[in-house]
């Protein structure tokens, strides 16, 4: 019989301290893994809703001023040299490495128009890359197709119109099929068209006056994005909006953040579980030690007996804290997110590390039990019998 039998043998003999023992770790590990996985997934989730909320690169034109505007409001502003984009140039985007990433790219088209003789903005956009790049829009009626447009609520105002009137716009007549609710951005100030309206209009058929890109950026970062989207498209002076990027990176963190605090409590409380029944196991066992002791086992005997014992039931507890833990989170993910195709997916880094945590744990946590249990002396052993 070796050292490894009488850590099994004694398992069994105790196996309400065991059991105990294993409810203290298993409910750490659990909570540590449920935590973990149920922030890894609301994080998958989050990024890939927030990659898809919204533009968060910007493709304008080349140009040597500097804008005089803050906040909507112009106060002027000189161009020099201002280079044009291309289509052509747009459509190279999808050649670029990191192509899987654009989740839409929205050409836009811009110009002044008159209108009831009022100067508005006209807009020519890709309505279904607005799906996406635009998901906060609500509009009250149809999407608009070839000569018909939408208007932004402050403009549908201003020029006295609502849903199924006609306007003429340089001399061409557009119906309205639908008015955007208010955005509270500049939004509600443009008339929005097909881009293909907007560039016959405007005279600008087969160029762009700026371009909005929504990329996923979850596994590669904005900048890389940018530096490769500024390769094929020499023309265009290519921007990250960094508030948007830096806004869903804190976000994560805090999410980050949560789970470590918790889990270093819950590790701390799972420690003490450990160490307190490890404690009163060996006052119980303390003529069986003695009785080893006496017999001719050495004190590093007892303390590998002792954390044999550890080990085993930790091993047991994180293997099961790790199931425990997905099972946990899968029935909690509905009370956290409205997403239907989410799902808990199988880690094995994280099922690895929960076992590794616990035997830690457990070793560590029955260090102290295991060098006092070394400690005793023999002769209490004899005097007992």
């Amino acid at each position: 019989m070796d050292l490894k039998d009488i850590a099994l043998l004694n398992l069994r003999r105790r196996k309400a301290k065991a059991a105990f023992l294993l409810a203290g770790l298993l409910i750490g590990v659990t909570t540590v893994v449920a935590l973990m996985s149920l922030v890894d997934t609301m994080k998958q989730d989050i990024t890939d809703k927030l990659d898809k909320f919204g533009a968060n690169i910007l493709i304008v034109p080349k140009t040597e001023n500097l804008s005089l505007t803050y906040g909507g409001l112009s106060l002027g502003g000189v161009s020099f040299e201002m280079e044009e984009i291309y289509e052509s140039q747009l459509e190279k985007i999808s050649t670029i490495r990191n192509a899987a990433n654009v989740a839409a790219l929205g050409p836009v088209a811009l110009g002044v128009v008159e209108i009831n003789e009022k100067k508005v903005l006209l807009s020519g956009v890709d309505f279904e890359a607005t799906r996406i790049l635009k998901p906060w829009w609500k509009i009250q009626g149809e999407m608009p197709e070839g000569d018909q447009v939408i208007l932004g609520s402050e403009a549908a105002l201003s020029l006295g119109l609502s849903e199924g009137d006609t306007l003429t716009a340089s001399g061409r007549a557009l119906t309205v099929t639908g008015i955007i609710a208010a955005t509270g951005s500049q939004d509600d100030q443009i008339i929005f068209t097909p881009l293909a309206t907007a560039q016959n209009m405007l005279g600008m058929e087969g160029r762009v006056s700026m371009a909005e890109v929504a990329a996923l950026c979850k596994d590669c970062p904005i900048e890389e994005m940018v530096r490769q989207i500024s390769e094929v498209v020499p023309s265009g002076k290519v921007m990250g909006i960094q508030s948007v990027v830096k806004g869903r990176m804190e976000t994560l963190a805090h999410f980050q953040r949560l789970t470590l605090s918790v889990s270093v409590v819950v590790i701390l409380v799972g420690s003490l579980v450990v160490l307190v029944t490890m404690m009163g196991s060996v006052r119980e066992r303390t003529r069986e030690i003695g009785i080893f002791r006496a017999i001719g086992f050495r004190r590093s005997h007892i303390i590998r007996i002792v954390l044999l014992e550890a080990a085993i039931v930790s091993a047991l507890a994180g293997l099961l804290g790790y199931i425990g833990g997905i099972g946990t989170t899968a029935a909690a993910l509905p009370f956290f997110t409205e997403s239907a195709d989410i799902a808990v997916r199988f880690d094995p880094i994280l099922a690895g590390g929960a076992v590794i945590m616990s035997v830690l744990l457990g070793l560590l946590a029955g260090t102290y039990p295991a060098l006092l249990a070394a400690k005793l002396d023999p002769n209490e052993a004899l005097r007992a019998l």
